[in-house]
């Protein structure tokens, strides 16, 4: 895939739809492409965050785990990122991302989008919002399996 055509699938992700063009070239040209297969971890929660991947093809399901088992809390698709949080909070993966179908994805590093993210306050203004809907849906799904796994009195 050329430079400019990861431009302009980096400029269809919401998070980067308002940053300027050269830093979306920045942004393509220090990230990895890279390819996974069906039932490939992309990153397992607990891990250290190093790097947010964007979504090019394919589908991801996000799974935490539980005592009782693994739950699914969400998934991505084309055009998403994924990621991303544990690296804005310097903290551990609070998923697991496993690809359910082959999947092409960028892979962002982490300085490159603090760089990104530094010279760009609208994008950090459009992740602060993205990640504020992305909890309330978790927060809710999570109470939810919470209720399903608990063990009866």
């Amino acid at each position: 895939m050329l430079l400019r055509d990861e431009v302009q699938l980096l400029r269809s992700v919401p998070y980067f739809k308002h940053v300027d063009p050269c830093k979306l070239k920045l942004l393509a040209f220090a990230s990895q492409r890279v390819t996974y297969n069906a039932g490939d971890e992309l990153f397992h929660q607990g891990d250290g965050g190093d790097a947010a991947y964007v979504i090019l093809c394919g589908q991801v399901d996000l799974l935490s785990e539980f005592p009782g088992g693994e739950t699914k809390l969400g998934e991505a698709k084309c055009q998403s990122i994924i990621g991303e949080m544990s690296l804005l909070c310097d903290g551990p993966r609070t998923v697991t991302a496993r690809a359910t179908t082959p999947v092409d994805a960028l892979r962002i590093g982490k300085e490159c989008l603090s760089k990104v993210m530094s010279d760009s306050p609208r994008m950090g203004l459009e992740i602060s919002r993205a990640l504020a809907e992305r909890l309330r849906t978790a927060t809710s799904e999570l109470d939810s399996s919470r209720m399903r796994h608990a063990d009866p009195v």
